[in-house]
């Protein structure tokens, strides 16, 4: 689970060059960090109970994020 984390850490990271080329800097940024928190978690060798749980409650918090952005924020 480890190399998920890298992997997802790669993932990441190419997401956040295409958005610096695309001039959308507060999102490569966002995902500049992203990438840091993926690769960093990726070598601690947790264990693969530990990773589960971050990785659900990354995805929690995102798709709150996600929802709340587009339900509050964006106009129609």
């Amino acid at each position: 689970m480890d190399r998920m984390f890298r992997v997802l850490g790669f993932w990441t990271l190419v997401i956040a060059l295409m958005s610096l080329a695309g001039d959308m800097i507060p999102m490569s940024l966002i995902f500049f960090f992203q990438t840091a928190v993926f690769v960093i978690l990726g070598y601690m060798r947790l264990s693969e109970r530990t990773y589960i749980l971050l990785f659900w409650g990354y995805m929690i918090i995102s798709f709150s994020g996600f929802t709340y952005w587009s339900f509050f924020k964006m106009s129609v």
